[in-house]
């Protein structure tokens, strides 16, 4: 689902976007870099550090970043703890919502992740 995609990271076109990470087992320590504006598809909108890696986010979907999640800047964390309800990234308007067709399922990218973490 779209809200999957922004907030965890699961879905991501497939097959030639390089894979994000999973952010619960980064341990996210901060947030930086969220714009608001137009994000065109595999256009860089911001990154997840933490104290192993600095993870740069790229926009699976052309459209329109509306709403970033001010939250985060004070509590990096709520990616970790609470991805569904609080530690979403950011909000789209979709400027081809065909584009959605071409993402993984949360289902296809567990499999994925599973197959290259062996």
């Amino acid at each position: 689902s779209v809200r999957a995609l922004l907030c965890t990271l699961r879905a991501v076109p497939s097959p030639a976007a390089p894979c994000p990470p999973r952010p619960w087992q980064l341990g996210v320590g901060a947030v930086r870099t969220l714009r608001t504006g137009p994000a065109l598809l595999s256009d860089e909108f911001g990154a997840l550090e933490s104290v192993k890696a600095a993870s740069e986010l790229y926009s699976p979907l052309s459209g329109e970043v509306t709403e970033i999640n001010e939250a985060l800047a004070e509590n990096p964390g709520l990616v970790n703890k609470s991805c569904y309800e609080d530690g979403w990234l950011i909000k789209m308007t979709l400027s081809n919502p065909s584009e959605l067709d071409e993402l993984m399922s949360e289902e296809a990218y567990e499999k994925y992740i599973k197959s290259i973490e062996e």
